[in-house]
């Protein structure tokens, strides 16, 4: 399907007149269907705002405990702090900084929190990111913690895909919409600047300027006290990028890293971890690596590494996390968590065991406070097991200080992990989670994309919503994700792309010669990039489920890369504008392949208005497409929401209550 021949391209219009009217006629029919279904939506929604949640913190270097917290009372949230004796109290008295709902009235407006950048080392200053509806693009405007007020002449952007820092109390770096060309064509900053107090914005310095058909460009200030420096990244594509330390005199200091690898800082450690081989003198250090080196001594030409982190077929870094003088591993062994703590040293680092998660658990370090102290807080939870918050010290113990609550009945319940043999032989490891006699409907989940892993966690909205009616809940480790780490991303992208769904599919047929399903009773869901999966397999492997949800799905991959931030995944899928990428692309783009005559299963799309990362247009015209064929599509359009699809509890009630009683309903049909 050429662009000229689209007949849906109208739909593209973000808020047309007629295009709202066909999404109102579209949520009336949807929303119809959850009538019936009221007391699911206020089971979940019980969840959403229990008080009995983890308010989940993080440290800004001052000794109190931030956490941005939602309820039915703050449906938009509340930013607050407390000390951490009082947090460990079962009712911590909290400070208020700043009220979104109370502010969202005196304002007029429909602010959404983003998140907020706290000035070091004094942390009384902060820069907030406003969202109206959830979109990515926010408005920043200084904030004063110690008066609670925004600062009437202070630091103001408005709304647009911003990234800024503090570099000191009156200086930023900021990465904005500063006028025509200041854009790349995947929307984000292409010129970088450092903007002074009291300055027009337009007055600003510029550190530095990418090209337009970059990703995007950024810089940021380090402010640990004694190693204050700035840095450059310009994002050549989504995994490409060059980096540079920034000197006084302005001159740049190319870091001599891969393209593709990642790196960060901390003192005098440059951590480097590349995403393919990367040869250095006679050694060759595999993909997915984790390496030090002397910061001074590399930028000075010195390339002695020290391995920190060497993968092999069945293990992945997960994250690396500094204290002061540690590093934290968090590790998986298919898809399993384990945690060191590594000590710089000479000659040599030391490395020992921290903790392992229980089986088929998942654990990961919330907070570190690394200008200050050996502290950390860690957090794991399972399938089965509502998350437990500890705070721990290098050398010494750990002390739990809150353990979530469980949602729904547990007992009967059990987690089992399997493998699946895909068309190519792979093994792909995936979780069942429900009653093994049970006979509910199987729900399958995943993603497969951005080297993003999937990994065992607690949500008591499947546990009330699926598991606690009987359902299965399946979680798929396909390629294109995280979770062997970059070779496992790698073997699903662009032209190998099919390997994703080819995994996905293996996972579905295994299911059934296992017993545990049949593709009647399995339903299938998938967000985003999972939307481009669950696209996928209703146009290529039909036969396999009874019902698919697809959410803010990428799904027109012949016009992905004008649809919003779309052009900046063209490292991920293709370009479908080069013929031989189109060649590939075409083979399974959802909205291209759709045929009259084909077994599809029902299928419902939960997208929104506000999402500036994907395109509504994607779930609309193949909903569209669909129903002008004689398909059972329905469609649910939240006006609010971002890339989320939902702004607060309620939204997100709804868009829970809506996903698992149309798989229900479908998979349990006659």
């Amino acid at each position: 399907m050429r662009a000229l021949d689209d007949p849906y391209l109208w739909l593209e219009g973000l808020d047309a007149p007629e295009v709202m009217h066909w999404v109102a006629e579209r949520n009336a029919e949807t929303l119809g269907t959850l009538r019936r279904q009221e007391t699911l939506r206020e089971a979940i929604r019980e969840v959403l705002d229990s008080k009995e949640r983890i308010p989940f913190p993080g440290w800004r270097g001052d000794g109190f405990y931030y956490n941005f917290w939602t309820d039915a009372d703050h449906p938009r949230g509340l930013w607050r702090r407390t000390t951490a004796e009082q947090f460990r109290l079962d009712e911590p008295e909290w400070d208020v900084l700043l009220d979104v709902d109370a502010l969202n009235v005196a304002e007029g407006e429909n602010w959404t929190w983003d998140g907020v950048e706290v000035l070091r080392p004094s942390y009384d200053r902060c820069l907030v990111s406003l969202s109206r509806g959830g979109a990515d693009a926010v408005v920043v405007r200084e904030f004063d913690l110690g008066r609670r007020v925004f600062v009437a002449d202070g630091f103001v952007l408005p709304e647009a895909k911003s990234d800024v820092g503090w570099i000191d109390r009156d200086t930023v770096v900021v990465g904005t919409d500063f006028g025509p060309g200041s854009l790349t064509s995947s929307g984000y900053p292409r010129v970088v600047k450092r903007w002074r107090r009291g300055t027009p914005l337009a007055e600003a310095e510029t550190i530095f300027e990418g090209r337009a058909d970059d990703v995007s460009v950024r810089a940021w200030h380090d402010a640990t006290p004694g190693y204050e420096r700035d840095f450059v990244s310009r994002h050549l594509d989504f995994y490409r990028s060059e980096n540079y330390l920034v000197l006084r005199s302005g001159e740049l200091v190319r870091i001599g890293i891969p393209a593709d690898a990642e790196f960060g800082v901390h003192r005098d450690w440059l951590l480097v971890q590349p995403r393919s081989p990367w040869v250095v003198g006679d050694v060759t250090h595999p993909a997915g690596a984790l390496l030090a080196a002397d910061l001074v001594r590399f930028l000075a030409g010195d390339r002695e590494l020290t391995v920190l982190f060497r993968p092999d077929e069945r293990t992945s870094l997960s994250s690396s996390t500094w204290t002061r003088n540690h590093l934290l591993l968090v590790t998986m062994t298919d898809v399993r968590s384990h945690v060191h703590v590594l000590t710089p040293g000479t000659p040599r680092w030391r490395r020992q065991p921290l903790t392992d998660a229980a089986e088929f658990a998942s654990t990961w370090i919330v907070d570190t406070d690394p200008d200050n102290d050996d502290a950390y807080l860690i957090a794991s939870e399972g399938f089965l097991e509502p998350a437990t918050l500890s705070l721990g010290t290098v050398g010494g113990g750990t002390e739990v200080l809150k353990r979530e609550p469980a949602f729904f009945d547990a007992d009967g319940l059990t987690v089992r992990q399997f493998f699946a043999g895909s068309a190519d032989g792979t093994r792909v490891p995936y979780f069942v989670v429900g009653d093994p006699g049970g006979d509910g409907p199987a729900l399958l989940e995943g993603y497969g994309g951005f080297e993003i892993s999937q990994t065992p966690s607690y949500s008591g909205v499947f546990g009330r919503a699926w598991l606690a009616r009987g359902g299965t809940y399946v979680l798929a480790n396909i390629r294109g994700g995280g979770e062997y780490g970059p070779a496992w991303h790698q073997a699903a992208l662009r032209e190998k792309r099919v390997r994703a769904f080819e995994d996905f599919a293996a996972v579905a047929a295994d299911l059934v010669a296992r017993g545990i399903t049949t593709p009647r009773r399995l339903g299938l869901l998938g967000g985003s990039n999972g939307g481009l999966l669950t696209g996928a397999m209703l146009t290529r492997h039909p036969e396999l489920a009874g019902a698919i949800v697809a959410m803010v799905p990428i799904l027109d991959l012949r016009r992905y890369t004008r649809l919003l931030a779309g052009k900046s995944w063209i490292a991920e899928y293709g370009d479908p504008d080069d013929p031989a990428d189109w060649a590939f692309l075409s083979t399974f783009s959802p909205y291209q392949n759709v045929r009259p005559g084909r077994p599809y299963p029902p299928i419902l799309f939960i997208t929104s208005t506000r999402d500036d990362r994907v395109h509504p247009a994607h779930a609309r015209k193949m909903a569209a497409l669909l129903r002008e064929q004689g398909y059972e599509a329905l469609y649910y359009e939240n006006v609010e929401g971002g890339h989320g699809a939902a702004a607060d509890n309620e939204q997100a009630a709804t868009v829970w209550a809506l996903t698992t009683s149309f798989l229900w309903r479908m998979l349990t049909r006659p």
